[in-house]
């Protein structure tokens, strides 16, 4: 019996695959419970459709991501902070901060895309900004004594 999984199956397959299953495991378990659906002419073709379209989907939103990576290129944000006089900041900073910083610039970036190491001290830093699955770029963080 050939269906389309509509889900992640452990040890059969990912979402919108076409697998060859047992007819009972089909009719009993995967259907009934929504994991797939029969793989007839007309749902292979309106599957083929939907791939198609979610295809260009992912390549506008990967193109967009690949031109502010080159925006965001050799970017530099300085963070003004409060420090103690041995160069220690009150606190640390956070994706937050540095979200904001970007948000300045006019960069609206996800602070769960932001990826940087523990800042407890004022100097130079690097950060990590995932536009897409395929497209990160690094950015340079000056942070200061406010």
């Amino acid at each position: 019996m050939k269906i389309i999984l509509k889900e992640d199956v452990k040890n059969l397959g990912q979402k919108d695959e076409v697998v060859t299953v047992k007819n009972g495991y089909g009719r009993n378990y995967l259907i009934p419970t929504g994991k797939a659906a029969l793989a007839t002419e007309s749902a292979l073709k309106v599957l083929a459709e939907n791939l198609k379209q979610a295809n260009f989907k992912q390549e506008k939103i990967k193109n967009l991501a690949i031109e502010n990576a080159s925006k965001l290129e050799g970017l530099t944000l300085e963070i003004p902070t409060k420090a103690g006089s041995n160069g220690k900041i009150f606190g640390s900073i956070t994706t937050i901060q540095i979200a904001q910083a970007l948000k300045e610039k006019g960069f609206e970036i996800d602070r769960r895309k932001i990826v940087s190491d523990d800042i407890k001290f004022l100097g130079q830093y690097k950060a990590t900004l995932n536009l897409h699955r395929e497209v990160s770029v690094t950015i340079s963080l000056n942070v200061v004594q406010e």
